[in-house]
């Protein structure tokens, strides 16, 4: 995982303050995603919609710790150009939890 290579290189003030909070939402994050790839038929698109609300807010965390000079622009660049990924493979799953009927499978 990008962030777990990224915390030892922050500042010890900043580490257990504002790194600890994106720490957490990776985390939530990826329980989210968990839940909503293994959940019941009925709740996915409620699961995915979370997880895009918390990758949203580690989007913005980021940027936060990128303008307080915690991540330096090349650790910024990387979680921005992940997060941006991760926000488009959730918009496409999201996109496609919401129109079922164009699937072209035969049950």
């Amino acid at each position: 995982m990008l962030w777990l290579n990224t915390v030892p290189h922050i500042p010890k003030g900043s580490r257990y303050t504002i790194g600890a909070r994106i720490e957490k939402r990776f985390l939530d994050l990826l329980e989210l995603a968990y839940q909503a790839y293994f959940g019941a038929k009925e709740g996915k698109l409620a699961k995915v919609n979370q997880c895009i609300l918390v990758l949203d807010i580690l989007k913005f965390l980021t940027t936060v710790a990128w303008e307080a000079r915690t991540l330096t622009n090349a650790q910024y660049e990387d979680l921005a150009l992940k997060l941006n990924e991760s926000g488009r493979m959730l918009y496409g799953w999201k996109r496609n939890l919401e129109t079922p009927e164009k699937k072209n499978r035969t049950a």
